[in-house]
């Protein structure tokens, strides 16, 4: 299932799998549209009247990039063809174009004429119907179009470009597709076919013993003819090796545009930071979207992806992005979210990369047995004049399970709070003031007074919600957690902009909401927090003791330091209680979780190990040191982390509790994030506590700069 091998750059996005073929393409945003959608895109060697594909057992393959680079370096060695294949791939950081760069070298001392072949399988706007296929004479390359997308494909060796071509159908009539007709070295010349369609062409290569020839394959994207056919003579003028070398240049000087002091921290945890960033830039549209995750494999569990902009996963995210000097890509990212927000205030729980609303499983009504529904009366602004209702929720008190259903918002609130949470982040970062009264009207005092309304006037604490998981509707501690961030943050931004009003309400909502946090989701005889409040069958909220790693969003939002002791013995009971028990370790997302679970011991292993848990983990033991012996568990959960990623770098979102292996989608742009910012909370603590700068200011907890507001 995981993308060990993803490649962007911001509108086109190719992951390829663990055996080298291309099975995701996005274009034109990233995460919007796959037009290959879990297929294959092989690369095949016909040798002396033998065939193989790439992904075929044979093949012992090495995958990995070029150092800070999104330039992959790949062997592949087939002892059976006595050939040794070197693949070097790329995304253009400009050009919307794939190259593809294949070098062959002889391990059998004879001389070789072989022919390499390239597949072209896709449904362009994820649908074969429709679709054209061609060889067009003017570029001498292989066309594939629909409407106004096009996908131009060729390529060239030293012995020319395109030997041989065939179009034809595809999964469709009895027809495998032109792949087939590749396996006995030899393609028919179809020059056109529509409807299901694919393509496939080949290139020669002569060899002479113990010697190595290179030829290349490239693809570009493009809206209309014309652009791909400029793209096409982009990759003629300049060569396909001058591109990949220009692509290789940008991305190191990407990766270390700022200077890290690591400390002590193991190099394998150094290139892991690196790599995640990397990642990260892969999965951040142009447009301001940052996606989930684009692995398509899981569609085999669901008939739904994580190609999704969830707000909260984007908040980590830029979080992590902003910390490390990224500031371009989360303006994007924050504009994005004031496009997007719900004339009421609020974020839905995702949205596709364009700005239209994602797939979704609340439904948008709720019964009172689930718990208190949002007021119709909205709260009082000092000074006179309301703040309009959240919601058209009927105001009522839990009511019999029997009671009707009413009109809620099926959102998760703590996705709204964290992206003003982020965007506190990005000006202690950056300090752009003119930007933060860009999105003031139009984003941080519409959330902000929507936060302030949501709530339960009673406690104080906001109205039930789904939680971060998305799983369960309730009052859940973390979402506490984040509506307290984020009225902190937009009170502070309020008094910035000189608006004594709004930063009065929003100061006054946020120490509300934290007393209610303090005095009703702590458990004195737990002696820890819980996860929250859930309604019982007559609709009235019980505490839900149940053990979960997000506990951690305490501390992590700032409503209280992490030395509190009711932070410390609620961050020991997840270290205790969540780790799993095996080879593997980690730190589960909570006591029972279900999602992809493997192993049925509870005591051993409470749920399958997370990245992100597991770093929020090692970010807390990293916030408590007092000195350099003091974050050797920190160190040592970071290296767990970069022993568990795949050897390419890549994170997945959750492990095999017995195996290691990744479950679920790889890579997860969260988990990279995680792993950033728990690098950076690292570094930073390293220098302040051995007496030296910091690399970077500290970062503030929005609750321990309550006068700022």
């Amino acid at each position: 299932m995981p993308r060990p091998l993803v490649l962007g750059n911001g509108t086109l996005l190719i992951n390829l799998d663990s055996r080298l073929a291309l099975r995701d393409l996005y274009y034109p945003y990233v995460g919007q549209v796959n037009h290959i959608a879990g297929r294959r895109n092989l690369v095949g060697v016909w040798a002396e009247g033998r065939f193989s594909w790439l992904d075929e057992d044979g093949w012992e393959r090495i995958l990995g990039y070029e150092p800070d680079t999104l330039v992959t370096r790949v062997t592949a060695v087939h002892r059976g063809l006595g050939l040794r294949m070197a693949l070097r791939d790329c995304v253009h950081h400009r050009a919307n174009i794939f190259i593809r760069q294949v070098k062959l070298s002889d391990l059998s001392g004879s001389p070789r004429h072989l022919l390499v072949f390239f597949t072209n399988d896709v449904n362009i706007d994820e649908s074969d119907v429709g679709d054209t296929a061609l060889f067009d004479p003017e570029t001498g390359a292989l066309v594939h179009y629909k409407r106004g997308t096009v996908f131009l494909f060729s390529g060239s060796s030293p012995e020319g470009t395109l030997f041989e071509y065939s179009c034809g159908r595809k999964r469709y009539g009895g027809a495998e597709g032109t792949w087939r007709d590749a396996e006995d070295g030899h393609l028919e010349g179809n020059p056109v076919s529509h409807g299901a369609v694919d393509s496939t062409f080949s290139l020669r290569l002569n060899l002479r013993p113990g010697g190595e020839e290179t030829c290349f394959y490239w693809l570009v994207a493009a809206r209309g003819l014309e652009g791909a056919r400029s793209g096409h003579a982009l990759v003629v003028r300049e060569g396909p090796r001058r591109l990949q070398d220009q692509t290789a240049a940008f991305w190191r000087q990407w990766v270390s545009q700022r200077e890290v002091d690591f400390g002590d921290l193991d190099p394998r945890v150094v290139q892991l930071y690196k790599r995640s960033l990397l990642v990260i830039r892969t999965q951040v549209d142009n447009s301001g979207g940052i996606l989930a995750a684009n692995d398509s494999d899981i569609l085999a569990t669901n008939r739904d992806h994580y190609s999704y902009v969830w707000p909260r996963d984007a908040a980590f995210a830029a979080w992590a992005l902003d910390r490390a000097g990224y500031a371009s890509l989360t303006r994007r990212f924050f504009r994005f979210c004031q496009t997007v927000l719900a004339p009421e205030g609020f974020l839905w729980q995702k949205y596709n990369p364009d700005g239209t609303l994602g797939s979704t499983w609340h439904p948008w009504l709720v019964r009172a047995s689930q718990g208190p529904l949002p007021p119709r009366a909205g709260v009082v602004l000092p000074g006179g004049g309301p703040v309009p209702p959240a919601t058209g929720g009927e105001a009522q008190q839990p009511a019999p399970a029997a009671a009707s259903p009413a009109r809620a918002q099926p959102i998760q609130e703590d996705e709204t709070a964290l992206v003003l949470c982020a965007l506190h982040n990005h000006y202690r970062c950056h300090r752009d003031l003119e930007f933060v009264a860009e999105l003031y009207d139009g984003l941080v005092r519409t959330a902000g007074r929507f936060l302030a309304a949501y709530r339960d006037p009673s406690s104080g604490l906001p109205l039930a919600s789904y939680d971060l998981w998305e799983e369960r509707w309730g009052v859940h501690t973390f979402t506490v957690a984040a509506v307290a961030g984020g009225l902190h943050a937009a009170a502070c931004f309020a008094g910035y902009m000189g608006d004594d009003r709004d930063r009065e309400l929003f100061s006054r909502a946020r120490d509300e909401v934290r007393r209610g946090l303090e005095s009703q989701l702590y458990s004195p005889d737990l002696r820890r927090f819980i996860r929250g409040l859930v309604a019982d069958a007559r609709g009235e909220l019980k505490p839900d003791p149940t053990l979960e790693s997000s506990l951690a969003g305490i501390w992590l939002l700032g409503v209280l330091p992490p030395d509190d002791p009711r932070v410390l013995e609620t961050m020991r009971a997840v270290s205790r209680g969540l780790w799993v028990d095996t080879d593997v370790g980690g730190v589960a997302r909570y006591a029972g979780d279900g999602y992809f679970r493997r192993g049925d011991d509870p005591v051993k292993v409470p749920g399958n190990p997370w990245l992100i848990s597991t770093l929020w983990l090692a970010s807390w033991h990293t916030a408590l040191a007092r000195s350099r012996e003091d974050l050797r568990v920190a160190a040592t959960l970071l290296r767990w982390a970069a022993e568990r990623a795949l050897d390419t770098g890549i994170l997945p979102e959750q492990l095999h509790p017995y195996t290691g292996e990744p479950l679920s989608v790889a890579p997860l742009t969260w988990a990279h994030a995680t792993l950033v910012t728990a690098v950076l909370d690292y570094v930073v603590r390293f220098e302040a506590v051995g007496g030296r700068s910091a690399a970077e200011p500290a970062p503030e907890r929005p609750q321990q700069q309550e006068n700022r507001g």
